[in-house]
């Protein structure tokens, strides 16, 4: 075994019996991304990828609460109101991601416990993705004013249905076999409790069809199925700017041949959607008063022009 990193480290790496090994380590804040993190990590898979002695490497984190739950957006938001370089971490992010989307030997990830956000951006690209029985799947960025990135929409365009078009824009949480079902992971090693999105199907992709954000949620709102309606009042809680994007950034993503074209729209949307108002609010709200009150630039969906979204993209 050869240790390349301290006990104390954020990212633990080393290799045993041909098995690269890396562990997130900051389980207090259930290994939350820095970009040094992703810095780290990239460096060990580039270096591991011309060795002989690495045939396979192993990606789990620290601690029982999960493998990650994203990038550290706090951390993130400091940045931006401080004037930082706050796409510098999104281009170290986003290789790390398209590496491990195009990484030339095995890579399995254990996706145990919370893995959402950036946690799915190490994870979800890999060639062998295990769930758990604890695992907790989300994309939750319209919450905080931003899109789902990391280049997940690629596996969420290609999802059965309308079901990624309903993760992406409502942020759902789902288990393992839901998780399985959705294109996110391959495998639940053990007993995990039984899906819920099949049985949804139905509504789903009634009501999820199409490119306007606002015709698919008042379907949502005038469908008959209780759950539909919960899901339009859990998206018009959401950023109305961000619900816009993701919704042209997955449809975008359907036409996309690869997870490095769909990290491409990620950079251009982290650059337009991170230095705007409503990342820093949405942060704010979520996670650091946890008031839940964000106060969004625009007051609904309706109020979203067809320029604002394609601004985003860089087109108007």
């Amino acid at each position: 075994m050869t240790q390349s990193s301290g006990p104390e480290a954020d990212v633990l790496i080393e290799v045993a019996d041909g098995v690269g090994h890396l562990t997130l380590n900051r389980p207090r804040a259930i290994n939350a991304l820095t970009q040094q993190m992703c810095v780290d990590m990239a460096d060990a898979l580039t270096a591991w990828a011309g060795d002989d002695a690495v045939t396979s490497v192993e990606l789990r984190g620290a601690g029982e609460r999960g493998l990650c739950s994203g990038a550290d957006v706090r951390g993130l938001r400091q940045l931006v109101l401080d004037g930082g370089d706050h796409q510098r971490f999104f281009e170290v992010e986003y290789r790390l991601n398209e590496l491990i989307a195009s990484y030339p030997k095995p890579y399995v990830a254990h996706m145990a416990g919370v893995t959402m956000g950036g946690g799915l951006g190490v994870s979800a690209h890999g060639s062998r993705r295990v769930a758990y029985p604890d695992s907790t799947f989300a994309m939750p960025e319209t919450n905080i004013g931003f899109e789902p990135d990391v280049g997940i929409m690629f596996l969420l365009a290609r999802a059965p249905g309308e079901l990624g078009t309903h993760l992406a824009l409502t942020g759902t949480s789902v288990g393992a076999e839901d998780g399985v079902l959705v294109g996110l992971a391959d495998e639940v090693d053990g007993d995990a409790p039984p899906g819920v999105l099949a049985g949804q199907r139905g509504w789903i992709d009634e009501c999820y069809r199409g490119h306007d954000p606002v015709a698919i949620v008042r379907r949502l709102e005038q469908h008959d199925d209780p759950a539909a309606r919960a899901a339009a009042d859990d998206i018009r809680r959401r950023c109305p700017l961000s619900v816009a994007v993701s919704l042209e950034a997955l449809r975008r993503a359907a036409r996309m041949d690869n997870v490095a074209q769909v990290l491409a729209q990620d950079l251009v949307l982290a650059d337009h959607l991170i230095g705007g108002p409503d990342f820093v609010e949405g942060v704010r709200a979520q996670l650091v008063d946890k008031d839940k009150d964000p106060h969004w630039s625009h007051a609904r969906l309706e109020d979203v022009t067809r320029d604002e979204v394609l601004a985003a993209f860089g087109e108007a």
